[in-house]
């Protein structure tokens, strides 16, 4: 196995999206707000129609974007979500990176804390979906289908932050993405503030640090968690267990 780098591994620039294709996403994220906006205020009963109408598009265009109602708000779902996996992925891997578990609560707190009154509006839309979703199924599935997305999307930057194989990158990938779920479901049920003591941000580290307790693949520097906790620490446990008979497997 080859041996970490000691300083930070320079990451590849992803290409940039065309220009029609950011003209693209910056459509769908105002009409997801204003999507989100209806649904918060209105409920189930904002119409396809609506939406359009209140976004300055035609029902046509509006359905060349989205399938469905529902489906208009999952670009302001996903958008903070994609910046935590942005942060995720721009973080270094080395002997000199900081706990692979340490950034992960790093970054998810600062996508959670709003930087504007954007931001914190965005949030606000959020806590409205979500008590809408219980009276509306498919606006409830469009919630799950962000998160399992999200979940796809940090496996492979787990991966390359932590080192670990396929199942623990999984574990970890699930574990951080619900942390993440958790925190802002637990604060849209309650009255407080985007920011502060109540905020989801606050909220995160708690939620992080319950579900990622027994993943020690965490634990360890960038890049070299996994092969720390999982590949010469496991060694050295199996070869001690082994040297007292194996009377603690699973220790």
């Amino acid at each position: 196995m080859p041996t970490p780098p000691s300083r930070s591994a320079p990451l590849p620039r992803p290409s940039r999206p065309s220009l029609t294709e950011r003209r693209k996403a910056e459509t769908q994220l105002e009409i997801a707000r204003t999507a989100a906006a209806l649904f918060a205020e209105r409920g189930t009963a904002v119409t396809a129609d609506d939406i359009a109408r209140a976004s300055g598009v035609a029902l046509r265009t509006f359905y060349r974007y989205f399938r469905s109602k529902e489906d208009a708000v999952a670009p302001l779902l996903a958008d903070g979500v994609r910046q935590w996996i942005d942060e995720l992925a721009a973080a270094p891997a080395g002997r000199d990176a900081p706990p692979v578990r340490e950034t992960l609560e790093r970054t998810a707190r600062q996508a959670l804390t709003p930087a504007d009154e954007p931001a914190t509006e965005a949030l606000r839309w959020t806590r409205g979906l979500l008590r809408v979703m219980p009276d509306d199924p498919a606006l409830r599935a469009v919630w799950h289908r962000v998160h399992h997305d999200s979940e796809e999307a940090l496996m492979p930057v787990l991966a390359r932050l932590t080192g670990a194989g396929p199942l623990e990158t999984r574990l970890a990938a699930a574990a951080a993405n619900t942390a993440m779920r958790i925190a802002v479901e637990e604060w849209a049920a309650g009255d407080g503030a985007p920011e502060g003591a109540q905020g989801p941000a606050e909220l995160v580290p708690r939620c992080m640090r319950a579900l990622t307790a027994g993943l020690p693949q965490l634990d360890g520097t960038n890049g070299a968690a996994g092969r720390t906790a999982g590949g010469t620490a496991g060694g050295t446990a199996g070869g001690e267990n082994a040297g007292r008979g194996g009377t603690h497997p699973g220790r």
